[in-house]
C-alpha cells in the first residue's frame, strides 16, 4: 500500500482510537471484548494457529476450572505474548499434526478452534509428564461431558494418526482412568 501511513496508525493510538496488541497488530479502542473476540486475536497474532488445549476443554465444557490465558495450538516454535487484551500462549506441533480443527462464525469472522477429541490428543501430546491414573484423575476432565462431546471412533482414528506409541500407551491410561472414575 503506497499511500498507507504509519505515522497515522501513531496519530490513532496516541489519540485514543486504536490500541496496540503487540507489533503490527491493533484493535479500535471501542471494540467490545469477549471470548469470541480474544479467540479471534489469538488466531491472528500467531499464525497459523487455532484454539486448543486448555481454552478449547474449557470451551467444550470438559473442564471446570476457569482458564485465564489463551491457549493455541502453531506449527510455529512455542510463543507466549502477554498484551494489554490478555495473555496468549502457543504450544507447538509438527506441521504433519496440524489440523482437527474447525471454523466457529462470529459474526463475519472466522475463528479456528479445536474439534474436542483433537484438543485432548494435543494436551497429553503437549504434557508427555501425565501418565498414571492419578495424572488424569488431576486433569478433572468431566466424565459426563467428556463421553457426550467426544466421538471415541474419531478419537481413535486421531491418536493413530499421531503415529506415536508412548502417546497411545498413555491415551490407553487417560481413557481408562476417565471410564472408571
Amino acid at each position: 500500500m503506497s499511500n498507507f501511513s504509519y505515522r497515522q496508525i501513531d496519530r490513532w493510538e496516541k489519540n485514543g482510537f486504536l490500541n496496540k496488541i503487540k507489533q503490527g497488530f491493533y484493535m479500535f479502542s471501542d471494540e467490545k471484548l469477549d471470548r469470541f473476540s480474544l479467540f479471534l486475536i489469538a488466531n491472528k497474532i500467531y499464525a497459523p494457529s487455532y484454539i486448543s488445549l486448555e481454552t478449547a476443554l474449557k470451551f467444550y465444557g470438559l473442564i471446570p476450572e476457569e482458564i485465564f490465558q489463551i491457549t493455541s495450538i502453531s506449527s510455529n516454535k512455542t510463543a507466549e505474548f502477554n498484551t494489554m487484551v490478555g495473555s496468549f500462549s502457543y504450544g507447538h506441533i509438527k506441521p504433519k499434526l496440524f489440523w482437527g480443527y474447525y471454523f466457529i462464525e462470529n459474526g463475519q469472522q472466522k475463528i479456528l478452534i479445536a474439534e474436542p477429541e483433537k484438543a485432548i490428543l494435543d494436551y497429553l501430546y503437549l504434557h508427555p509428564e501425565l501418565k498414571t491414573a492419578n495424572d488424569f484423575k488431576e486433569m478433572r476432565i468431566d466424565k459426563d461431558s467428556f463421553f457426550e462431546k467426544i466421538n471415541l471412533n474419531k478419537f481413535e482414528n486421531y491418536l493413530k494418526a499421531f503415529d506415536k506409541k508412548a502417546l497411545i500407551k498413555r491415551t490407553n491410561i487417560f481413557l481408562k482412568t476417565i471410564e472408571n472414575d
